[in-house]
């Protein structure tokens, strides 16, 4: 395995260097040595990923997950197949992927945020603003936000109200 995240960590050089296409010969090469090694599956995706090859990306994606990836890489690879699934157009799937992902971890706030883009993308204005909001509200070190935490708060749940 130690040869494998060297092989690993000279290809992410490789894109990180700007020979994108390269690495992803290579990953693809590693790829289809080691078919059932969940971090080589999402080492490809990423790479796919980050040349904007997302329908390619998603089943490295989907491979990783059900091999079992775990840790931060599991977060990421669900963030990567959710993100992949929303850019095309599949926002239904994508939804799915980041309601699975959030329920395994809930306090991420990468993947509310991009499950509120996707939200969006449904035509769920509402939902995407409450979770922006909260999000919003629970992280900010801003002041000037602060000082109005209450009225947002109170904004989250009554968007729509119209006060005469």
């Amino acid at each position: 395995m130690d040869n494998t995240i060297q092989k690993i960590t000279e290809i992410k050089q490789l894109r990180d260097n700007g020979f994108g296409e390269q690495a992803r010969v290579e990953i693809i090469k590693l790829v289809n040595e080691y078919t059932t090694v969940a971090v080589v599956q999402v080492e490809c995706a990423f790479i796919h990923d980050s040349l904007g090859y997302e329908h390619e990306a998603i089943p490295y994606y989907e491979k990783a997950l059900e091999l079992g990836i775990e840790g931060p890489l599991r977060v990421e690879a669900y963030l990567g197949l959710g993100s992949s699934l929303r850019c095309i157009g599949s926002y239904q799937k994508a939804a799915e992927i980041f309601e699975k992902a959030i329920e395994e971890f809930p306090n991420h706030r990468g993947l509310q945020i991009f499950y509120s883009m996707t939200q969006y993308n449904l035509g769920n204005h509402g939902r995407a603003m409450d979770i922006l909001l909260t999000n919003l509200i629970e992280t900010t070190n801003n002041q000037d936000i602060l000082d109005y935490k209450r009225a947002i708060s109170f904004y989250i749940n009554n968007l729509d109200e119209v006060y005469n």
